[in-house]
């Protein structure tokens, strides 16, 4: 079903039947299709379908189905930027490809990681949430987009200096999930 920008999939999956929403896009049934999830919410109200969905995962659609352009997280995202960003100087600084390989000694410390904001969407659960990307990391992987949370204020476009501290498998309740995330940051240029 298509409604309000995004395509809803009704996926039949090894763990049962699930829903998932990409940026729209056209899709038959029958087509095997292969998402990376950035989010799962719970009680998802769509107001375009006026349906309530128990559970609903936010995915970006990847290989050969993907038509249309991926998103990081939600709408407004677009698939992997083009032009490279430098990475952030220092001994915190990564790529957001590193953030992602370096995952596991990097929890709960500090990193800082330059890059350009896809997605911005203020004042969600007291917090700035940016979905920021610097050309490295695999749309395939996932590990191409990098979710933070800020006090900060920026607009999509604009190349920021995020420093903040890593976090694995943090759930915020109200269906906001991530396997990796930044969070406390503050925003330089």
């Amino acid at each position: 079903m298509d409604s309000g920008g995004y395509t809803y999939i009704r996926l039949k999956t090894a763990g049962g039947e699930k829903w998932a929403a990409v940026s729209q896009t056209p899709v038959t049934v029958g087509t095997d299709v292969t998402l990376a999830i950035s989010m799962e919410m719970n009680g998802f109200v769509s107001k375009t379908l006026n349906r309530t969905f128990d559970a609903i995962l936010f995915c970006s659609m990847t290989g050969e189905a993907a038509t249309g352009s991926p998103h990081g997280g939600g709408a407004g995202a677009k698939g992997k930027i083009d032009q490279p960003i430098a990475k952030a100087e220092g001994e915190t600084g990564r790529t957001i490809e590193q953030i992602y390989q370096q995952k596991a000694d990097l929890k709960d410390k500090p990193v800082a990681v330059r890059g350009k904001v896809v997605k911005y969407t203020g004042g969600v659960l007291g917090k700035n949430w940016i979905h920021l990307q610097d050309g490295s990391g695999s749309e395939e992987a996932g590990t191409f987009d990098v979710a933070v949370t800020t006090d900060g204020e920026a607009k999509v476009g604009d190349v920021v200096l995020v420093q903040g501290v890593v976090h694995l498998d943090k759930d915020f309740g109200s269906g906001y999930s991530y396997g990796l995330i930044i969070e406390e940051a503050k925003l330089g240029r």
